[in-house]
Order: C-alpha cells, then structure tokens, then sequence
C-alpha cells in the first residue's frame, strides 16, 4: 500500500509558482544568471538553461498528487545546488556596493543578503511537499 502525497498547501502552490516564475526567467533571460554560475563550472549559459529546465519540472511536479512526493525531493536538492549561486549573486551586489557606494546598491545587497537565509523554509516546504518535514 503506497502512502498517499501530501496536499496541496498554499506554502506547496506558492513555491511551485516560485520554481516556475525563476525558470522561465532562466530561459528568457539567461545573461541576467550567468554570472551566479561559479567560475569553476563549464558552460555557464547550458546550466543556466538547465536549472530553469529542472524548476518549471519541480513545478509541475509539485502540482500533481502523483508526482508531489518525487518533485518534492527533486525540489530540495535544486535548492541545495543553486544556494552557491545565490551566495555568489550576493557578493557580486557586495562588490558593485562598495564600488558605487549609492542607496539602490547597498539596498540590492541587503536584499541578496536577507535572501540568503529564505531558502530554509522553501526548502522545508520543498521536504513537506516530499513526506519528510
């Protein structure tokens, strides 16, 4: 007997439309990510299509019944991989900061800062959405 999948919460629909959002973004907009992709990396702009391929399927997976549980999984372990991206995206806005020294660029950095710590529910709600949080 299989246990059945998690409903669909608002916090669980809210991070589908999240992953969807950020991965079409990623397809559309490919330039505005590659610089997130650590240097150590091949082919910047093929990851960044490919973790917008990787969201919109996390996406849609955790919309459906039968597929919640596995893109649930799938959804914290994306989370997981992209956290060096955003860490790199905040020292990036660190840098250009300390470079303008203006309000918009020290406003840009606390935002990337204050994002930094966000990802611990998205990924518990990524967990919830799996049958494990």
């Amino acid at each position: 007997m299989t246990t059945p999948a998690p409903t669909l919460s608002k916090d669980i629909a809210g991070l589908a439309a999240l992953f969807l959002t950020s991965g079409v973004t990623h397809l559309v907009r490919p330039g505005v990510f590659e610089p997130l992709v650590p240097r150590a990396l091949p082919t910047p702009r093929g990851l960044v299509y490919a973790s917008g391929v990787a969201e919109i399927l996390c996406a849609a997976g955790l919309l459906h019944p039968r597929t919640r549980r596995w893109a649930g999984w799938g959804s914290a372990v994306l989370l997981v991989a992209v956290y060096p991206g955003n860490v790199q995206m905040s020292l990036n806005h660190a840098r250009r900061a300390a470079r303008r020294q203006d309000t918009p660029s020290r406003a840009a950095f606390a935002g990337t800062l204050a994002r930094l710590p966000l990802q611990l529910p998205l990924i518990r709600t990524a967990l919830r959405a799996a049958g494990r949080a």
